[in-house]
């Protein structure tokens, strides 16, 4: 282990120091969060569907461009969940249970701010998201319709992901899982009853997303808080540490330029969709969507090597880390590999139960299969994401991002042109394998760094 690494360690603590890794402790994290995150893409499948059933491609194309700008600005955000992850993970590592709290009140404080700054800045965001995707003015409407209402859930959706954090940090996969469930589950039934129901359609919802978020924040604090033990609580001196605050500040900036970056290539996806017309537009959107429910699903085992990775680098134990490596790289590139697989073989049903447009389904149809390998082509990728934010490795993950993109964009610039949608989708699965290429070079020089013998 590292000096640092050993300051602050509770001995009499069962959850410092070095640990086995076994498959029944890397399921009992991954298993729940991969049914959790589930519910998300499982919500756009809802969403999707619900404006899907009205049988008109502007409306499907309005709702598409609408969650790309809520990707955009609430996702980018993310780095609130990841970096609480990793920090109250290596904290947990450590021993150090009054630092895990002071790392939940800052994050959470953080997210309450930036959430309502959102929410006051929205007329602008709204309408850079619009010159940025360049809709029809009939798709602009429904988009316009639909960012009015879900902007209102700002606040409470980046407390759920400071929240989320801290339970993840710990290894509370089956907590995680029931708050991401509470979230999306309300969404979902209120989306449905308000959006098909009632009628509403997309306003309808837009609502039932801010409803989703309000009472999962508040319940998911209600949970937190009520757990913690007095005499563990920091005062406002730790929370607002300088040199803990700057760590935390360090960590959000990388991981949020990674963010913007990911978000960026898959709004290309949706801005040169565009150009191609409202059919091909919806068609992405609908194979978007099952590429989330790929991504998603492979999550769960990124989550699981991000706390088990922050927890052995905290434990300062080298065995640890490298077990963790291993078995969840296997397990997501076996999963990934039966993922494209079952996809291949029932996309097209899929696809029938997103959208009853015939224009749309048949030009879905042509390129699913673009959409089934991504999970192959992203697996590699995914997990690496897991393990560098556990590890706190930031900046080395920013970097190797903007590479990537760098590739991305290059991509986009030969294909295109000369394959049109095909070439779009074959930038995009080039795009996901050099990000975990790349991340995955640099792992060995920085855990051999990082777990130096003191001297």
């Amino acid at each position: 282990m590292t000096a640092t690494q050993s300051l602050e360690r509770d001995t009499d603590n069962p959850e410092a120091g070095p640990f086995l890794v076994t498959n029944r402790l890397i399921f009992s994290i991954a298993l729940p969060m991969t049914l959790g995150f589930l519910t998300t893409p499982l919500l756009g499948l809802v969403d999707t569907a619900v404006v899907g059933r009205l049988g008109k491609a502007e409306l499907l194309a309005g709702l598409a461009v609408g969650a790309v700008m809520f990707d955009l600005i609430f996702t980018t955000f993310n780095f609130l969940r990841a970096a609480t992850t990793g920090l109250v993970a290596q904290a947990y590592g450590r021993g150090d249970r009054r630092e895990q709290k002071a790392i939940f009140w800052r994050s959470l404080m953080i997210a309450l701010v930036t959430g309502g700054t959102i929410v006051l800045i929205s007329p602008i965001l709204l309408s850079a998201g619009l010159w940025l995707m360049g809709p029809g003015p009939e798709v602009a409407e429904v988009t316009r319709t639909y960012f009015l209402y879900r902007i209102l859930s700002g606040p409470a959706a980046l407390a759920n992901y400071a929240i989320l954090g801290f339970v993840l940090g710990r290894g509370e996969g089956t907590l995680g899982l029931m708050l991401q469930t509470l979230i999306n589950g309300t969404n979902i039934v209120l989306s449905i009853l308000l959006g098909l129901v009632l009628g509403w359609g997309v306003a309808g919802v837009a609502i039932g997303t801010v409803a989703g978020e309000v009472i999962g924040a508040l319940a998911g604090f209600a949970v937190v808080y009520g757990r913690f033990d007095r005499k563990d609580a920091p005062g406002w001196a730790m929370i607002f540490a300088g040199d803990r605050l700057k760590k935390l500040f360090g960590l959000n900036r990388d991981i949020m330029i990674r963010s913007f970056a990911l978000l960026a290539a898959f709004t290309l996806v949706t801005r040169i969709g565009t150009s191609f017309g409202p059919v091909t537009l919806a068609a992405n959107a609908v194979l978007m969507t099952i590429f989330l429910v790929a991504g998603y699903y492979l999550d769960g085992l990124a989550t699981a090597a991000e706390q088990l990775t922050g927890r052995s680098i905290g434990a300062g134990y080298r065995p640890a880390f490298d077990r963790v490596l291993r078995m969840t790289a296997l397990w997501s590139l076996g999963l990934a590999a039966s993922t494209t697989l079952v996809l291949l073989a029932f996309g097209n049903t899929v696809v029938n139960m997103l959208t009853t447009a015939p224009d749309v389904r048949a030009l879905a149809y042509e390129y699913m299969p673009w959409a089934a390998v991504t999970a192959l082509t992203g697996a590699l990728a995914f997990l690496m994401d897991g393990v560098f934010i556990g590890a706190g490795w930031s900046r080395d993950m920013r970097n190797m991002m903007l590479a990537a993109f760098i590739g991305y964009v290059a991509a986009l610039a030969v294909l295109v042109p000369a394959f049109g949608n095909h070439g779009l989708w074959a930038a995009l699965n080039l795009f996901l394998l050099l990000r975990g290429a790349f991340l995955l070079l640099m792992v060995p020089r920085r855990a051999a760094q990082t777990f130096r013998p003191l001297q």
